[in-house]
């Protein structure tokens, strides 16, 4: 067993190294797994990992950690993309990838309750002979924990909503050690402040989420699938604006830019029109969902779509749907041995085709290949962009990239990020858009966590970073 290395006190290592034996680890190939990130950000690896099994180990750690001032980094799939892992003042990381036991499934109410390490994926799989199914899909197959602290979405928030609205209550270890559980199985509640929404979204900076009630839906009757380009990025998103105000219930509804299409259509041999492609998906009985593929064909002609294909077959569903989901490999083919670096935004959807325009005409100015795909029913749209790390020259235009990226979306009433989160990488935005605000987050985060122990170095800016 290698020895914690950096600013983790030699007392505080031997304690951990007695009480977890092979699950506490400090060697360097597990500690960089940790502190990984998917951006540009530099990875900043913590001291040591520790895995506990049960919500006492980790109100366990986070006791000793405190008591020694040594940061504490809570962990799950490590899929998060804006440097929410790293560990900037060194630390322990929270590996909770061991608490995955589905607790209970209460089907009447359709509810279940998790540990955090469980993933989407392996909770679809137990629910599937319930007729249940936890219907938010961000893309990878995160943990519910990572989800919930990250207030993760994905392809389906325009019906079925984010982490906000998924989550009952949660349990969670607070900075002091303490235990707490911030609701019930309840539908609803007028009981105090709403301290689940208050974890949902901190990003561990406030606690660590132990335990997670989830609400379920049914699996829908049947399922229809929807496929068509247009001239413009105007187009496909006024043919959106139009089937919203219409009443039409997209489950999901996804638009990708002329450029990704061409970069799917490199990577799968398919023969998509490279134009803007819009494709939606509807959830409901086998008329409905029928019915609604028909009116949303007709509202599309009439803002010129054309290549108009929909289906309630599930390999063709499947054939359908392949353009988005082939579209992080398919991109990263467009310059082959570049590395993806994903950003997004979110504005308000009247302005979603102005700020695509403006984001696509400012990444040609600077020279980046920045394809676009998003979730137009939410506003949401995503950048991948390509580029060699370690020219200075590109990574310097990236981040100026993104960074004017953001301030566009605040200018738009939007928000610098819709999905992401704000990790390291978008905290330098968070005063333009939370304005006075910040001050009342910074004053909770200084109440639960005087300290500063929990995730520092994240959300918050670094005028608030000394005030410990």
């Amino acid at each position: 067993m290698t020895m914690a290395a950096g600013a983790l006190p030699e007392a505080l290592a031997q304690t951990l190294l007695v009480r977890f034996g092979e699950r506490f680890q400090s060697g360097s190939a597990i500690r960089a797994q940790h502190g990984s990130t998917a951006s540009w950000i530099a990875t900043q690896p913590p001291d040591a990992v520790i895995f506990p099994e049960n919500t006492a180990e980790v109100s366990e750690t986070v006791s000793l950690c405190g008591e020694a001032g040594v940061p504490v980094i809570a962990f799950g799939a490590g899929s998060s993309l804006e440097g929410q892992l790293n560990a900037p003042r060194g630390g322990v990381s929270v590996d909770l990838s061991r608490m995955d036991r589905i607790v209970a499934v209460n089907t009447e109410d359709m509810d279940c309750v998790v540990q955090p390490g469980v993933t989407r994926e392996r909770l679809n799989e137990y629910l599937r002979d319930t007729g249940l199914f936890f219907p938010l899909d961000p893309g990878a197959n995160a943990t519910l924990g990572g989800m919930a602290a990250t207030r993760a979405s994905g392809t389906t928030a325009v019906l079925y909503g984010t982490m906000k609205d998924a989550v009952l209550s949660v349990e969670a270890v607070m900075p002091d050690g303490r235990v707490i559980r911030t609701g019930h199985r309840a539908r609803k509640s007028a009981a105090g402040y709403d301290l689940t929404r208050l974890l949902v979204g901190s990003e561990g900076t406030l606690g660590i989420i132990t335990e997670l009630t989830v609400r379920l839906r049914g699996i829908p009757e049947a399922v229809s699938a929807a496929r068509c380009s247009f001239a413009t990025i105007e187009n496909a998103c006024n043919a959106v604006i139009g089937g919203l105000q219409f009443g039409l219930s997209f489950a999901r509804i996804e638009l990708l830019d002329a450029m990704t299409v061409k970069a799917v259509n490199r990577y799968s041999g398919q023969d998509l029109p490279e134009t803007p492609l819009l494709l939606a998906e509807f959830h409901g009985s086998p008329d409905s969902v029928a019915e609604q593929s028909r009116r949303f064909g007709e509202l599309a002609g009439d803002f010129g779509a054309t290549a108009l294909d929909w289906t309630v077959d599930p390999e063709e569903r499947t054939r359908l749907w392949r353009a988005r989901h082939d579209v992080f490999w398919a991109v990263l083919g467009l310059r082959p041995g570049a590395k993806g670096i994903s950003t997004d935004v979110c504005v308000p959807i009247s302005r979603l085709a102005e700020c695509i325009a403006a984001a696509t005409g400012r990444a040609e100015s600077l020279g980046l290949l920045a394809p676009i795909a998003g979730h137009i029913g939410d506003g949401n749209f995503h950048n991948l962009i390509l580029l060699d790390p370690q020219d200075p020259g590109e990574l310097a235009a990236a981040k100026s990239y993104v960074g004017w990226l953001n301030e566009l979306a605040l200018s738009m009433e939007g928000t610098c990020t819709g999905e992401h989160g704000v990790g390291q990488g978008k905290r330098a935005y968070m005063e333009r858009e939370m304005g006075q605000a910040l001050d009342v987050m910074a004053a909770i985060k200084a109440a639960l966590d005087p300290k500063n122990i929990m995730n520092p170095g994240k959300i918050l800016p670094e005028r608030f970073d000394g005030q410990r």
